[in-house]
């Protein structure tokens, strides 16, 4: 790993700057080491907390923010979204006091939206011309359980118009790598058939691989947003980019870091 940290923007997003900074990043920097190795930001790994906190000053610093700046959930695969505050409501920079939700919204300057990631799908949203911005963590359960609609509504309450958000998807897991078992289709069927299109035969009977992001695509494009990008990169075939539940899984290792997306306003 190097010492600088990597990160992807999305072209949609990129064009706010300078009011609404942004970074998809990269495990590529950081001072974790061993099996956590470069940009982990995950508190709730085995690695240790002073590699987190460092790791975390060097995201925010890639962004022209203090590390107080970033907010972070106890993600709990749900549909809950927090208002974020400069005052750290939302958690701030102290774990112990994270909110156990998935998504958050701001209208403050100064305040950092972090979502983590190992897999999910990390979603960014910005409505620039009202500054608004959101951030998403789209597992298949809260995607499933409604978690971009609840964030585009909550945007929309802090004053965000439906037609100006742009949403950025960004790196996870690819469909190639997402196998699940016999019954996880059906809740996504019982919706609807035509939700059979993101999922194919896996090469083990009665099993299936999941199109996660195509699933999210879908979901944001049904929200009728101004405009909706996608950052195309696999978490699980990228291992120098990215960490990987699954891929962590597959190897028998012992933990996994947490990749972080991050979003916030700039006055």
């Amino acid at each position: 790993m190097t010492d600088t940290v990597a990160s992807f923007q999305a072209a949609a997003l990129r064009e706010a700057a300078p009011t609404i900074r942004h970074a998809f990043f990269t495990r590529r920097g950081g001072v974790s080491t061993g099996i956590h190795a470069g940009l982990n930001v995950g508190f709730g790994s085995d690695d240790r907390r002073e590699h987190v906190v460092e790791n975390r000053r060097r995201a925010m610093a890639a962004l022209g923010l203090p590390a107080s700046a970033l907010n972070t959930l106890y993600q709990v695969h749900g549909a809950n979204v927090v208002i974020a505050r400069r005052n750290g409501q939302a958690g701030g920079y102290d774990p112990e006091s994270a909110p156990k939700a998935d998504a958050l919204v701001t209208t403050e300057p100064g305040v950092a939206l972090g979502i983590l990631t190992a897999d999910c799908v990390p979603v960014l949203f910005a409505d620039r011309r009202n500054g608004v911005i959101g951030a998403a963590h789209a597992g298949w359960k809260g995607a499933a359980a409604g978690v971009l609609e609840a964030t585009v509504a909550a945007m929309i309450d802090q004053g965000a118009h439906r037609a100006e958000i742009v949403a950025a998807v960004g790196p996870a897991i690819a469909q190639d790598a997402y196998e699940v078992g016999p019954t996880f289709p059906e809740p996504f069927l019982a919706r609807t058939p035509d939700n059979s299109r993101f999922f194919k035969p896996s090469r083990r009977a009665a099993h299936f691989m999941f199109d996660l992001t195509g699933f999210v695509m879908m979901s944001l494009q049904a929200l009728k947003l101004g405009e909706v990008d996608h950052v195309a990169h696999d978490t699980y075939a990228e291992p120098d980019a990215f960490f990987s539940y699954r891929r962590t899984t597959h190897l028998g290792e012992a933990d996994y870091g947490r990749g972080l997306s991050a979003i916030a306003l700039f006055e």
